[in-house]
């Protein structure tokens, strides 16, 4: 009889996560992606890969590692999930096993003019500074600051977010009206971004760095073309040891630190 092989915990939250569980797979683990949110991913179920949905503080996921026997902590959470990414380091840390981080490629051009911001609050001041109406497409996170400089400039703020109850929510709690709000499920096309910035003459777009699989460049190409000032919220910069930016490199990582507990774990003669 032989016995299963090993149970990794996938953290699943960008569009690239299918093909990270699908080359895991293939290379002989067993997944379990773990999302915060219900909203489906686009593609079929995958043989030897469970799902489970909600969102885990650090008791729950170090629960969730126990009770499923999980050998090695797979992060492919979003380059601005700091919360999550913090909770997967200490839960495995906590648990005593491998944590790997895949790092989405960065997504701006060199050729790009943009003001960087260190933070939402530096973005939001920086963005309502030019006196043009801001598309926001930051996500439904953060978006008070944006809507505390919208009403102090009497500047128009359009808050593109997730086509979901959470972010609409969200949007709504901080009083952005429902007719300011463009709900919808990226990436978006270059005629699609055209489209919304000519519809509330859009002078500044405000990004993060959600990397090409992102929607990067069409986004910042729409901008270029209607010469939209562009600000981008930097990434967070959270280290790690263990990190890949291609799924190759990434499965050679998984590869290498399973190997290494399990030499760890045989007695020496």
């Amino acid at each position: 009889m032989t016995s299963p092989s090993p149970l990794l915990l996938l953290i699943g939250g960008v569009s690239e996560s299918v093909v990270i569980a699908t080359a895991l797979v293939d290379a002989g683990y067993r997944v379990l992606m773990s999302r915060a949110t219900d909203v489906p991913f686009t593609a079929p179920k995958l043989p030897n890969v469970a799902e489970r949905v909600g969102r885990l503080d650090v008791v729950g996921m170090s629960r969730l590692i126990a009770e499923q026997n999980i050998l090695l902590t797979v992060d492919a959470s979003h380059p601005y999930a700091i919360e999550i990414k913090k909770i997967a380091h200490e839960a495995a840390a906590s648990a005593c096993i491998p944590y790997v981080r895949w790092i989405r490629p960065p997504g701006i051009p060199q050729d790009v003019a943009y003001t960087a911001a260190s933070d939402h609050e530096q973005a939001a001041k920086i963005a309502f500074s030019f006196g043009r109406p801001v598309l926001l497409t930051t996500g439904s996170r953060n978006l008070a600051p944006y809507a505390e400089h919208a009403r102090a400039e009497g500047i128009l703020l359009i808050a593109r977010v997730l086509d979901h109850r959470d972010s609409l929510a969200a949007a709504a709690a901080v009083g952005i009206p429902p007719r300011h709000v463009v709900a919808g499920r990226g990436p978006f096309s270059l005629v699609e971004n055209l489209a919304l910035l000519d519809k509330f003459h859009i002078g500044t777009l405000v990004t993060k760095d959600g990397g090409i699989q992102g929607g990067m460049a069409e986004k910042l190409q729409a901008a270029q073309l209607r010469q939209c000032h562009v600000v981008v919220v930097s990434r967070p910069q959270i280290g790690v040891s263990l990190s890949a930016g291609t799924v190759t490199e990434l499965v050679s990582l998984v590869a290498e630190s399973l190997k290494a507990v399990y030499e760890a774990a045989v007695p020496r003669a």
